[in-house]
């Protein structure tokens, strides 16, 4: 098994590369472990589970909410699951989010894994630590920040992957290419969709790359006080969009980056917008959309991003250098009313 072990502030986090779920029980102690996961991943990889302490909720981002958690927890309380009980979530973004904060809260907190199943989870939901549930139309409002002790990479997973999920994840793999990795997004510019899907090799190396690249941000700056914002981009207009018009993440994210672009070229003289908007639609992605401005910004506003009366926005300075720019609320609702 590759296994790559990064720590953090408190913890660290063991990252086993193209490895497989019977790799699991090499890991953990099966007796005492409850796997969670979602109708979707179950039914079209039954088998995987067979013999594990499952646990399987509706799928979707509807359910990421406080009555999901306390649903879980009554069934572990069921299961007799003590502080030596590893929770395991299998499955996209949703359920890793929902598994990393039960663990956190579950007798003040056990111990957790991951087996991301989606293009998003493996290269962005899995990884740094964040674990949380959504408010109403406020995303992941209410969460923690501790990290997963494995995650295990199952690309067998993909092979039950929808093709909208995999444009989804490409989103979360633009983005890194934005901020950090102009080599990659130059890859991403020369190949397709079709070629990852196409061929094994390929894929397993690029959401490496992507893994990686977000792991040694996250190591630099864990609870996000500087750099980990980078990470960010997109994701302050996206999130705010996401859940008003019902788009996925990856929908919402590519816009939330569009119109980034067209903010970095005001107030950071960025170039290279139309580079970043043929990317997006070459992975099938929405970039410009029609949306009510105002109510957008209302959302927006109570983003965690904010600090008092302003907004860290991030922009690009070029295609692989991302830059945090502190935008007062004012200027910004401006900007947004004149996109």
């Amino acid at each position: 098994m590759t296994k790559r072990t990064y720590k953090f502030s408190n913890s660290s986090t063991d990252i086993y590369l193209a490895n497989g779920i019977s790799h699991l029980k090499k890991i953990t102690n099966q007796k005492a472990t409850v796997l969670l996961t979602d109708e979707h991943v179950y039914n079209a990889h039954t088998k995987r589970f067979k013999g594990w302490d499952t646990i399987v909720l509706k799928p979707g981002e509807e359910f990421k909410i406080q009555g999901t958690v306390d649903a879980v927890i009554e069934q572990l309380i069921e299961m007799e699951a003590d502080r030596k009980t590893t929770l395991i979530g299998i499955g996209g973004g949703v359920i890793t989010d929902i598994t990393g904060y039960v663990a956190s809260v579950y007798m003040r907190g056990v111990q957790f894994g991951f087996i991301p199943t989606t293009v998003l989870a493996l290269v962005d939901a899995s990884i740094g630590g964040k674990n949380g549930i959504d408010v109403g139309v406020y995303k992941n409002m209410v969460g923690v920040i501790r990290q997963p002790s494995f995650i295990l990479h199952d690309m067998v997973f993909l092979n039950s992957l929808p093709q909208v999920e995999w444009e989804n994840g490409f989103a979360e793999i633009i983005k890194h290419a934005c901020i950090k990795d102009a080599k990659m997004f130059a890859e991403l510019e020369k190949n397709s969709l079709k070629t990852y899907q196409g061929r094994q090799k390929s894929i397993c190396e690029l959401i490496q790359k992507n893994a990686l690249l977000k792991t040694k941000v996250v190591q630099k700056d864990e609870f996000e006080k500087g750099e980990r914002r980078l990470l960010n981009f997109g994701h302050t207009l996206g999130h705010a969009l996401e859940n008003q018009y019902d788009l996925s993440h990856g929908q919402a994210i590519a816009i939330g980056m569009t119109y980034a672009c067209h903010i970095s070229e005001q107030l950071c003289g960025f170039k290279q917008t139309t580079k970043v908007i043929s990317v997006l639609e070459k992975y099938n992605l929405p970039t410009y959309a029609a949306f009510d401005k105002q109510k957008v910004f209302n959302v927006l506003k109570m983003d965690k991003k904010r600090e008092k009366k302003e907004m860290n926005y991030v922009l690009l300075e070029k295609i692989g250098i991302g830059v945090v720019k502190s935008i007062s609320l004012k200027q910004l609702e401006k900007i947004i009313q004149d996109l």
